[in-house]
């Protein structure tokens, strides 16, 4: 046999094949010339066959069999029959679409009860019939709906009685209901006319008419109801007189009888019943909510309603009630504030062992306690004279003062006459120049002069002599007289200890003495006994004086106990806050991990497969997540204020970054609102200062937010120039230059009485500003902490309905201002490597733009096999699809012991995710056990978890992880930092 039959064989073979519906045979194509060129056409023809008769195939099992419309044959490029195959197919699946769809959207409408709706779509044969029908039954529907809602709406909304619907061409069961609804609106016209005519007659006085309609159900109920009100009509004023006893007599407030149309007795009586009702309720209601405020702790409100007699005595006694209570909580509060200062200042002058660190300790504390600026500590002491008073201690005194030390001789001075007379001189309304208050900004007269004699048991110790500009207070003058009866005793108890050591030392004398005159002794004996009994004297009245103040030391004590309970219940306090933000920070951050991520990969619709729409809707779920993340990290940043661990990085700044920063993120927000937006630097502002640039950033951020959302037509502004002297605020004067960061708007404006309580946290303008812009209000608060940290200030001028200008004054050099400690990792929040980091990393704060190795240059670079360690199945879901996205191989396990064993029997896998709140074996011990295993002590393990709080990340640092990143984290920030990671390993 020749190679011509061969081929032909082979070819009836595979036509044999072919016609039996088996599309798998071919024939070799490696023979020569014309039967290779036989065997290469039959070979393209069947497997284009078997390619147009698997997608023919596939449409009709999607369409026909699975019910999934829209279904499209795809075939590469055919000519020919295949191509008319393929059309034809493509043409009946598309028909076929269109038609049932049309279909179903209008038997959907029907069902939801939208009868406007009609098939509009092309249809032939029992299509066409379909379609017909189907509209047919819509418009008859619709007719019907029309005459009943017609009748329904006149009989039941308009009483527009005796209505019929008219319905033509129905039959069957439309036709029963059509006349249902006619003898339903007949029966209701005949019953409704019926009971009008009876009430009609009621009204005008006619009680001799009954209902004699026939009627059944609710209607004979109705019925039954008015023939039997008829006959009840006599006892109206009863009932009247009823409601005037509910209000008057058993306390049901507000009860009013309310007949229309009446006249006579009955109006006079309603009328009667219903001022005395009204009276009471508004009697008692005003007391009411007094007393309830009283409870509620509010002692503000007194009872303004006017009340005679008896109920205006009542009025009147809660008021003094209120005015008691007020008093009493005043006078405690002006009694604890007394208890307190005076145990702190007693417990200071504790263990001083002279008068002279006693006067330097109360000269240093009392002034400011009692708002005085200026005051003298005057000790009496024995001189040339008599008794001197000697200032040995002062506070705030003018430049002025006379060198040296001041001496009063008793009744000279006012100073010398209080001490004489043993009380209290306070002199009010001093004459101008009598005595100067001075600072380093000015000087003012004092208006007030207050000397308190320091006296025990009749003995003058000392003074004290304070002078303010404003009146002392009763509370502070309470305190200043119990204060000077406690220092008595206290100065008393040194002198005291003074002259006993005077005493035994002169003992010590006089013994010696007696050793080398013993002849001496009998002559002086007689005053030797003397000076022991008057030594004897002393003793016990020192140790009088001592139980005394051993007494005082016990209340001292006990008070400092009591603050020092106050101190731990406080510690307390602060520390379940703390747990709480712990605990609500990873709670919210591990769902909102998944969510952010996979709102985010189906809002990029990288398989094209969603809607418009659907990809709105995605955006619109990222976005609201975003805005929750937000409002978690404003108010992790003010606990970190409130608790003073905010950290400040200073490093030099350029200002135009920061310029450039502004521009790009909120040019398009202010395109999108239609504002004029600028952001410009004067010639003198410089090229950058020393200041923490996240902070900021993070403070520049929220002003221009603001004012963004804050203004609905015309500009917004932020030009950075040097502040003139003149403007500089107090607290920066002598820092050096200093720049003003301005923001301008022309927004709504803030009210005078508002611009100070707008930077209080969860403060935003008042409730209606609120409602209508949304915000929690903490922005602000949290910016003018992060200024204070900075060194600088932030100050506000606005004008309602002009707009408002925020100012953020920083000097340009970095600031002397007090610091925070810094922790020991700080407080990061977003990605931060340490161990395997390379060693160019600088003492600026390990953030993942300086301290992460350099990323590999290829898009693909660094794909590998990644372990996810993570108990929460949306978060493994989410992390599985960006990494399977990216290229990766992806591990999971639920747990850190599954993630040890798989790593185990994995030894491809390249870098390990981490969580670290898990059960079992957390992410912490997970972490030490694989820089435990061979070889893999410098596998990089990333971080992923919901622990914000501070020390967080330094414990998983510790721990031996390599990267730290916050949920929810971002999916290019977790991508960018594996593929650094993997180059790393790599090389």
């Amino acid at each position: 046999m020749d190679e011509t039959d061969r081929t032909l064989e082979q070819l009836l073979a595979g036509l044999t094949a072919v016609r039996d519906g088996n599309l798998d045979t071919r024939l070799p194509e490696d023979a020569g010339g014309l039967p290779g060129k036989i065997a290469a056409v039959y070979n393209g023809m069947v497997a284009q066959l078997s390619l147009v008769t698997t997608e023919v195939t596939r449409v009709a099992e999607e369409v026909g069999g699975q019910g999934l419309l829209g279904g499209q044959a795809r075939v590469p490029p055919v000519g020919g029959v295949w191509r008319q195959l393929t059309a034809g197919v493509n043409s009946m699946a598309d028909n076929l679409t269109s038609q049932v769809r049309n279909i179903s959207q209008v038997a959907t409408a029907v069902a939801r009860g939208d009868l406007t709706q009609k098939i509009r779509v092309d249809a032939r044969g029992e299509i066409l019939e379909l379609k017909e029908t189907i509209n047919t039954m819509v418009e008859r529907l619709s007719s019907f709906a029309e005459e009943v809602t017609r009748v329904a709406r006149e009989v039941g909304t308009e009483g527009n009685l005796g209505g019929q619907a008219t319905v033509h061409g129905v039959s069957g069961t439309w036709k029963d209901l059509t006349d249902n609804v006619n003898s339903m609106a007949n029966n209701l016209t005949n019953q409704v006319r019926n009971i009008a005519q009876v009430t009609t007659a009621v009204a005008q006085g006619d009680l001799t008419r009954k209902i004699d309609v026939d009627a059944r159900g609710e209607i004979l109920e109705l019925k039954t109801t008015i023939n039997t009100m008829v006959d009840q009509l006599g006892s109206f004023a009863a009932e009247v007189t009823r409601v005037a006893r509910e209000v008057g007599s058993e306390g049901r407030l507000g009860g009013q009888a309310e007949v229309a149309d009446v006249s006579g007795t009955w109006k006079r009586l309603t009328e009667n019943v219903n001022e005395l009702a009204g009276n009471l309720t508004r009697q008692v209601r005003a007391i009411a909510e007094v007393t309830g405020a009283v409870a509620r702790g509010d002692l503000t409100r007194t009872i303004a309603v006017d009340a005679p007699g008896e109920v205006g005595a009542l009025r009147d006694n809660i008021n003094a009630m209120v005015e008691s209570l007020r008093a009493t909580t005043r006078a405690n509060e002006e009694k604890d504030w007394l208890k307190t200062n005076l145990a702190r200042i007693s417990s200071g002058i504790q263990g001083r062992r002279s008068p002279a660190e006693v006067a330097e300790l109360v000269m240093r504390e009392v002034p400011p306690l009692v708002r005085a600026q200026c005051g003298s500590f005057f000790l009496a002491q024995e001189g040339p004279e008599g008794t001197e008073l000697s200032a040995i201690a002062s506070y705030g005194l003018p430049d002025g003062a006379p060198p040296g030390v001041r001496r009063v001789r008793m009744g000279q001075s006012l100073v010398g006459q209080a001490a004489a007379d043993g009380r209290m001189l306070l002199v009010e309304d001093l004459p101008p120049g009598y005595a100067r208050i001075s600072s380093g900004t000015g000087s003012a007269d004092a208006s007030v002069l207050i000397v308190l004699p320091i006296v025990v048991e009749g003995q003058v110790l000392g003074a004290l002599e304070l002078a303010s500009v404003h009146a002392f207070a009763p509370v502070h003058r309470d305190f200043l007289e119990q204060f000077t009866e406690l220092l008595g005793a206290n100065v008393a108890a040194q002198i005291a200890n003074a002259r006993t050591d005077e005493l035994l030392e002169r003992s010590q004398r006089l013994t010696s003495e007696l050793s080398a005159r013993q002849q001496e002794i009998q002559a002086r004996q007689r005053e030797l006994q003397d000076s022991n009994a008057e030594l004897k004297e002393k003793a016990a009245l020192l140790a009088d004086r001592n139980r005394d103040i051993e007494r005082k030391n016990l209340q001292i004590e006990q008070a400092r106990q009591e603050l020092e309970e106050r101190a731990q219940q406080l510690a307390r306090a602060s520390l379940y806050k703390s747990e709480f933000l712990a605990n609500m920070s990873h709670e919210l951050r591990t769902p909102l991990n998944s969510l952010l991520i996979l709102a985010q990969l189906l809002a990029q619709n990288a398989d094209g497969n969603l809607t418009e729409k659907q990809v709105d809707y995605a955006t619109v779920i990222h976005s609201a997540g975003s805005d929750l993340l937000q409002l978690i990290n404003d108010i992790l940043d003010l606990s970190k204020v409130e608790a003073g661990r905010m950290d400040v990085h200073r490093e030099p700044v350029s200002l135009q970054r920061v310029l450039d920063y502004a521009e790009a993120t909120f040019r398009p927000v202010a395109d999108e609102r239609k504002l004029d937006f600028t952001v410009s630097a004067a010639p003198r502002a410089g090229a950058g200062l020393v200041t923490d640039e996240g902070r900021l950033r993070q403070v520049l951020r929220n002003l221009l937010g603001n004012a963004l959302k804050f203004t609905e037509r015309g500009e917004v502004s932020l030009r950075v120039e040097q502040a003139a002297q003149a403007e500089v605020p107090l607290p920066l004067r002598g820092a050096g230059p200093v720049l003003a960061f301005r923001v301008a708007d022309t927004g709504i404006g803030i009210p005078a009485d508002r611009v100070e309580s707008v930077f209080g946290a969860f403060q935003q303008g008042d409730r209606g500003t609120a409602r209508a812009y949304g915000g929690t209000g903490l922005g602000l608060s949290i910016s003018r902490e992060v200024a204070r940290l900075l060194g600088g200030t932030i100050t506000l001028q606005s004008s309602v309905g002009v707009g408002s200008t925020f100012t953020l004054y920083l000097p340009e050099a970095a600031a002397r201002a007090e610091q925070p400690a810094r922790p020991a990792a700080g407080d990061a929040v977003g990605g931060t490597a340490v161990g395997g980091a390379p060693p160019e990393t600088t003492e600026a704060p390990a953030t993942a733009e300086t301290a992460l190795p350099p990323a590999a240059d290829a898009p693909g670079a660094g794909a590998g096999t990644v372990l996810v360690v993570d108990d929460d199945s949306r978060n493994v879901y989410a992390l599985t699809e960006i990494l399977k996205t990216a290229g990766h191989e992806v591990l999971t396990a639920d747990n850190g012991a599954a993630g040890i064993n798989l790593l185990a029997s994995h030894p491809e896998v390249d870098l390990v995710i981490m969580d670290l709140m898990m059960a079992g074996m957390d992410g912490y011990a997970a972490t030490r056990a694989i820089r435990a295993m061979p070889g893999r002590g410098s596998l990089p393990v990333v971080v992923v978890t919901a622990k914000a709080m501070p020390d967080d990340q330094s414990e998983a640092m510790a721990a031996g992880a390599s990267h730290y990143l916050t949920k929810p984290v971002d999916p290019d920030e977790l991508l960018a930092t594996i593929r650094t990671w993997l180059g790393t390993a790599d090389t």
